[in-house]
């Protein structure tokens, strides 16, 4: 070899180890504990009701997908790639927990929701939703509960995964919520396989409803049935990123992404259809008609309770209630992903009587939002360098 070429291996070997570090360096980077920040940023938004405080608390999330609000004060944030983390009232971001769930970390899966059990005061129990891999490059949405601890989970026991697992990295719901009766609502999406949303032998594109310790409740809508799984509460949805009950009520409301055009809220009923893909409001991504539907309305499916025509794709749910000198109470929040805005419905009873999209000049992701009880609301922005914000109400006027 000449001194030319044998110049032009090194540095080419130079180049590649370098990179390699580099590489490392960013990885190390995305999983290190962050101190809090030594002054944290606000921004000044407007809003139909008056001006909007909108604090970064946290940055540096890699795409986070859910917050818990502790009662400490603290949140528990996921990261879609498969971390856990705490965050500080002051915004400090700890090392990942340990003993995560094995995750399938790919298009939209990965670990997604985490919520406080019922009993989490004396249990320190909590749920977390993930994309669980499978053979052959396959996956399904899965629940798990764990214990929390200071820097690891324990206890960790998979209570739910959803059947059959399926090849694809889009459309795995997936939201966890409780009923106050003893038991837990989970979202699933299709997976985009269209009409496994209509067929009661697979649990894609399903409501279930379970017991907390993960059996199936005795007086589920198909129990019983050998061409039904037990575990559903309603079927014919697409994609439910969105679940909350209603304070008020203890009504469960869920909302759903449509394809092109169709995001929906519906309030779930047991043994409901609620359409997809035979009645739908959207089209194709391509500009096409849905190949299934029959059109927006159809005997013994249900129409949604309320629908967008353009979607602005949602994520994360939360009832904003209990706080009659906000000029924000009785209203529901949802994450706008495609329109970068917290769309704000207000509510007269159950009827959505306004809507108000805000945070746009922000122009921001909102993939989840969570209310604290001290009327609050906290918002999860979904990017490589994700936030976690604090926005306080106008002052009632």
């Amino acid at each position: 070899m000449t001194s030319f070429l044998r110049r032009g291996a090194l540095a080419a070997a130079l180049l590649l180890s370098l990179a390699a570090c580099q590489r490392g360096n960013n990885a190390a980077a995305a999983v290190a504990a962050k101190p809090a920040p030594a002054k944290a940023a606000t921004h000044q938004v407007p809003s139909e009701l008056g001006e909007l405080t909108v604090t970064e608390v946290a940055s540096g999330l890699e795409h986070p997908w859910a917050v818990a609000l502790l009662p400490d004060g603290g949140f528990l944030v996921t990261e879609r790639p498969g971390r856990l983390r705490r965050i500080g009232a002051d915004g400090a971001i700890s090392a990942p927990l340990k003993n995560v769930p094995e995750v399938w970390a790919q298009g939209q899966g990965g670990l997604l929701d985490v919520v406080l059990a019922p009993d989490f005061a004396g249990s320190r129990r909590i749920y977390l939703s993930y994309a669980e891999p499978g053979p052959d490059g396959s996956a399904g949405t899965a629940v798990a509960t764990a214990t929390l601890g200071d820097d690891a989970l324990t206890d960790v026991k998979r209570i739910y995964q959803q059947q059959p697992k399926l090849v694809g990295p889009n459309h795995f719901g997936s939201r966890i919520a409780f009923d106050g009766k003893g038991h837990v609502f989970i979202t699933q999406g299709e997976r985009q396989q269209r009409m496994a949303a209509q067929q009661l032998d697979k649990l894609q594109g399903k409501l279930v409803r379970l017991n907390l310790d993960g059996s199936v409740p005795a007086d589920n809508p198909y129990v019983g049935r050998s061409d039904a799984r037990p575990e559903i509460w309603s079927y014919g949805h697409r994609n439910m990123q969105s679940l909350a009950v209603d304070p008020r009520t203890g009504t469960l409301w869920e909302a759903e992404h449509g394809p092109r055009g169709g995001d929906e809220i519906n309030l779930p009923q047991a043994g409901k259809n609620y359409g997809w893909p035979i009645v739908t409001h959207g089209i194709d991504y391509s500009g096409l008609k849905i190949s299934e539907a029959e059109g927006s309305e159809k005997p013994g499916m249900e129409a949604p309770y309320h629908v967008w025509e353009k979607s602005p794709a949602l994520s994360g749910m939360a009832f904003y209630s209990g706080h009659a000198g906000s000029a924000w109470n009785d209203s529901l929040f949802l994450g706008a992903l495609a329109d970068g805005s917290l769309i704000r419905l207000a509510l007269d009873g159950d009827k959505i009587v306004a809507e108000e999209r805000l945070l746009k000049p922000l122009g921001w992701r909102i993939r989840d939002v969570r209310v604290s009880a001290d009327g609050k609301v906290y918002a999860l922005t979904d990017e490589n360098d994700g936030k976690l914000l604090r926005i306080e109400p106008p002052k009632a006027k």
